[in-house]
């Protein structure tokens, strides 16, 4: 793959994940009402609450991907959404480079 190829496999992966993870989020069952009855993530919420005793702890993955879900991604968010997701775009174009 060329310097073209990089870029291009560095771009889509960081715009992918961006956007990709707000509808991800949603998907799951975090959304701006709440975590949605019946979804993975009111899964994830009861298990959490039954390892705390009863309650969702503050700062827990759940708790985070629920502010995300409801609020959109923080700046720092979007910044380690965008730099993994250009890594995975690199990766996959490496991958991609070999293969093909």
């Amino acid at each position: 793959m060329g310097p073209a190829g990089t870029v291009a496999a560095i771009v889509g992966g960081a715009v992918v994940s961006v956007v990709g993870a707000p509808v991800v989020l949603g998907a799951i069952g975090f959304t701006s009402a709440g975590i949605a009855a019946g979804s993975y993530a009111a899964g994830m919420m009861s298990a959490a609450a039954v390892a705390n005793g009863g309650a969702v702890a503050a700062g827990s993955t759940v708790a985070v991907l629920q502010a995300a879900g409801a609020a959109g991604l923080s700046g720092t968010a979007t910044a380690v959404v965008t730099g993994t997701g250009a890594a995975v775009g690199t990766a996959v174009g490496w991958l991609a480079a070999i293969i093909i």
